[in-house]
C-alpha cells in the first residue's frame, strides 16, 4: 500500500487493517504492532489465516522466523530458538511424550501442554484482511512478551520474514 493510499475503515471498530489479501499470501506472513499495544504475527498457510503474539510463550522468540509444520495433522509454527511446537488455530504448546519408557521401541505421541500462545481473530472483507485482537482478561503465557521490556526493536526495523516457497 502506497504512502498515499488510506487504510480502508474497519467493519467494525475492534477490527484492525493489517493488509491487503494478495499481499499477505504472497508474503506468507506479515508482522504488525496492532492497536499500538501487541506484536501479532498473521500467518497464510494451505487457504487460511491465522494470527498469534509474534514472540514465543516460552521464551520470546520471534514466531515470524519460524518453519510451519504439521503435527498430528494439525499446522503448527516452530519456534526458532527452541524448537517450542505452536498450533497455528488454537496456540496450544505440543510435546511427544513417550507412553512407557521401559518398552522397545519407545512409542511416543504428540500431547497438548494447553493453549500457551494468544491467538487473534482473523477476518477477510472485500480483499482486505483484518485482525480483532483477542482480549480475554484469562492470561496466556505469551502476554509475558508484550511488555515494552521485549521492544527493543521497532517491528518496522526487524529482519522481513522470508517469503513462502
Amino acid at each position: 500500500m502506497s504512502s498515499q493510499e488510506e487504510k480502508p475503515s474497519p467493519p467494525s471498530p475492534d477490527m484492525h487493517f493489517i493488509g491487503k489479501k494478495e499481499d499477505i499470501v504472497k508474503a506468507g506472513r506479515v508482522t504488525m504492532r496492532v492497536n499500538g499495544s501487541r506484536d501479532v504475527l498473521v500467518v497464510y498457510h494451505q487457504d487460511e489465516f491465522y494470527a498469534l503474539d509474534l514472540r514465543c510463550y516460552h521464551a520470546g522468540g520471534l514466531l515470524q522466523n519460524g518453519d510451519i509444520e504439521e503435527f498430528n495433522g494439525r499446522p503448527c509454527i516452530v519456534c526458532p530458538w527452541h524448537k517450542y511446537k505452536i498450533t497455528l488455530a488454537e496456540g496450544e504448546g505440543l510435546y511427544q511424550a513417550v507412553d512407557n519408557p521401559t518398552i522397545s521401541p519407545l512409542k511416543t505421541q504428540w500431547r497438548s501442554k494447553g493453549v500457551k500462545q494468544r491467538i487473534h481473530k482473523v477476518t477477510e472483507v472485500s480483499g482486505n484482511v483484518y485482525v480483532t485482537l483477542n482480549d480475554s482478561s484469562e492470561a496466556i503465557e505469551s502476554d509475558v512478551y508484550q511488555t515494552e521490556k521485549y521492544r527493543t526493536v521497532p517491528l518496522d526495523a526487524m529482519p522481513k520474514s522470508k517469503p513462502k516457497t
